[in-house]
């Protein structure tokens, strides 16, 4: 740009010298002439300036991801870089998904928590005490992360929210789904992941409007921290072995005694899951798994160090079977003791009173039907059964068994508008009170993204 400047310069005093020794027309001539030449000249100094600024900037951002005009509209003004650094932006392509959700139920009889049922409270304290709720609590927020990544190896991760960490209806706290890494080797089909997600034990999830997907009643498993190896093994040209082990953090409770009882264990528990995927019917492959954890909590008793341990066990079958292209039967199997904090025992885990772990067994079964145009069916089962034997003795409500049958559907408005509406009936026995029973109607809109 400084040679471009001095040429021009040279020109103009060449163009006055040149002006003494011609005639007032032709000089008024040339200085026209040299006018436009200066104008364009100027011209493409300033297109070379604002080619030589957008190189520095492209440069500076060449791994930003490819934004939608909406959001680089939304975005504030960067500031001015004054420091000699780079504008911070990730290197690593983002993808953002979720949905919003409204949920309206009405229970004819009045279920726990309401927003969403676990299991049916005792008609010996609510007499048919009908109720109804509303919430958008259900919202989530994901992130998909992805690279760097190349054949040899790939990396990832996920961070997930959802506002159902307490705080008034109006003004709900976020709570933490998913965070988590995860270190591909995709030629050895090996791989690890570290930070929380789903439980390797019982992966499947019946399809329900209802928040809980069956927790409580059937379905269990649910989230924590842990560090996940898994390895898949092709065993014939369809025929695949997946194995899963994880060592996983022990989520106890600590309003009982003074510490938290997974955590006084000392070491974390241990899942592991086998999995085998095989062709039997024409449509698409039959999944059989066997999964298992073992784990153990600490109760301190006494300022004097006196403490109790109780096992946590769990053995689990899991099917996903194909029947054709509208079809697919689901379900699950488990039986173990103190499953509380896997969402099993119908949320007992401990009977604190006898110093007894709680055993219990259940599963659930679903079949999803569709799509049909723009609707989806699912219609389930679902029951946890507790040892009543175990209960004995228990202060506080002694919850014995927990059945749910459920029937929903969901109709596109476009590719990312569903109505939703499910029908459910619950029942839930107790121990020395009266059973409980609710018919639960709940609908829902959501828009995806």
């Amino acid at each position: 740009m400084k040679k471009l400047s001095v040429l021009i310069t040279a020109l103009l005093i060449a163009a006055a010298g040149a002006c003494h020794a011609q005639s007032p027309d032709q000089l008024s001539k040339e200085n026209a002439e040299l006018r436009k030449r200066v104008d364009k000249m100027e011209k493409e100094l300033a297109d070379l300036k604002a080619a030589v600024t957008k190189q520095d900037t492209t440069s500076a951002n060449e791994d930003k991801p490819v934004e939608s005009q909406e959001s680089q509209e939304a975005q504030a003004p960067m500031k001015p870089d004054t420091d000699g650094k780079k504008p911070v932006w990730s290197s690593l392509d983002i993808q953002l998904y979720g949905y919003i959700k409204l949920d309206a139920a009405y229970d004819t009889s009045r279920v726990d928590t309401g927003n969403f049922a676990r299991w049916v409270e005792s008609e010996s304290d609510n007499d048919d005490d009908s109720q109804f709720n509303m919430t958008a609590r259900e919202t989530r927020l994901g992130a998909l992360i992805s690279g760097p990544q190349d054949d040899q190896l790939k990396t990832s991760g996920r961070v997930e929210i959802d506002f159902y960490e307490g705080g008034a209806e109006n003004k709900p706290r976020i709570m933490m789904r998913h965070a988590y890494l995860n270190i591909l080797w995709p030629e050895d089909k090996f791989s690890i992941l570290a930070g929380q997600t789903s439980d390797v034990i019982s992966p499947l999830y019946p399809s329900t409007i209802n928040y809980s997907v069956c927790w409580w009643v059937g379905n269990i498993g649910y989230r924590r921290p842990q560090i996940r190896l898994t390895k898949e093994l092709a065993l014939g040209e369809s025929v695949n072995l997946k194995l899963e082990g994880a060592l996983a953090r022990t989520v106890g409770i600590s309003d009982t005694f003074t510490t938290d009882s997974g955590a006084d264990a000392g070491y974390p528990g241990v899942q592991g899951r086998v999995g085998l995927t095989f062709p039997s019917l024409a449509h698409k492959p039959t999944t059989i798994g066997v999964s298992a954890h073992v784990a153990r909590e600490e109760y301190d008793t006494s300022a004097s160090g006196d403490s109790k341990h109780f096992d946590s066990w769990s053995a689990n079958l899991d099917v996903t079977q194909p029947i054709n292209e509208w079809l697919t039967i689901k379900g699950e199997l488990f039986t173990g003791e103190n499953l509380s904090a896997y969402l099993g025992g119908i949320g007992q885990g401990v009977n604190i009173d006898t110093f007894t772990e709680i055993g219990s067994r259940g599963g659930w079964i679903a079949a999803a039907l569709g799509p049909w145009d723009k609707w989806r069916f699912n219609v389930g089962f679902s029951a946890d059964d507790v040892d009543g034997d175990d209960l004995r003795a228990m202060t506080g409500d002694k919850r014995t068994y927990n059945r749910s049958i459920f029937a929903n559907t969901l109709y596109s408005l476009n590719k990312s508008t569903q109505i939703g509406f499910e029908l459910s009936q619950w029942r839930t026995d107790y121990q020395g009170k009266d059973d409980g029973d609710s018919l639960r109607a709940q609908g829902a809109l959501i828009y995806r993204f």
